[in-house]
């Protein structure tokens, strides 16, 4: 009587890569339990009567196996929940074409050479600085603004402190304010624009203003924009 050395085959879950799907991780799945029954028949059929082989490994790679499968229609089910999400994400950011937006995070786009930001200051100040930067963070403009409480209006020509005149873009407007003592006072910085387009090459939508691209988390408040 032949005998067969004990079932090696091992239920592995294929490496995750971009070009493995949830189907191609099945199929490889499939391929390794049939080569197991495949083995584990051959076995069987060959065993010594006298000295039956042991269950327990076979066994446990059943269950080996079992685990797998659910772990694949574990990953399967979540990137079907991840499209879903994006899908619904990008439905959620067209709504928003044509809409006039608040902008929270600084930013405002320069076109035609002007820039316009809404800043507040949460009381009186002795002075109040305002400095524009660009997209890489450089300041091209510092200058003097408002002191009195409240929300204040900024438009900005496009010239750096030289007097040369700079692209279009996004550019980012800070303000800092201090009162008679020296300490800071509460400032935020604000800006309107019209959504004109919808950008979704990247991960996550990305609303297009001019020439700014800003997320939708960045957003404070939206308005039918003015027909006027």
């Amino acid at each position: 009587m032949t005998t067969t050395a004990p079932v090696t085959t091992t239920a592995t879950t294929p490496a995750s890569t971009s070009s493995t799907s949830g189907g191609d991780a099945m199929a490889q799945l499939s391929g390794n339990f049939s080569t197991f029954l495949t083995l584990l028949t051959t076995q069987l059929k060959n065993q010594d009567p006298l000295s039956p082989m042991d269950s327990n490994q076979f066994t446990q790679q059943l269950v080996e196996f079992s685990q797998v499968e659910q772990q694949i229609n574990t990953n399967t089910n979540l990137q079907t929940l991840i499209t879903q999400g994006q899908g619904q994400g990008s439905a959620v950011a067209t709504s928003y074409l044509g809409k006039q937006v608040t902008i929270t995070n600084g930013q405002a786009p320069l076109t035609d050479g002007t820039a316009t930001w809404n800043y507040t200051l949460g009381t009186t100040a002795a002075s109040t600085i305002l400095t524009v930067t660009n997209a890489n963070g450089q300041a091209v403009y510092t200058g003097a603004g408002e002191t009195g409480a409240g929300s204040q209006t900024f438009t900005w020509n496009g010239k750096d402190n030289n007097g040369n005149q700079l692209p279009d873009g996004a550019y980012t407007l800070s303000a800092t304010a201090k009162d008679q003592g020296g300490s800071a006072v509460t400032t935020s910085v604000s800006s309107t624009g019209t959504v004109n387009e919808i950008d979704m090459t990247g991960a996550t939508p990305q609303l297009v203003i001019g020439p700014l691209k800003i997320g939708i988390s960045q957003i404070a408040d939206v308005q039918n924009a003015s027909t006027n």
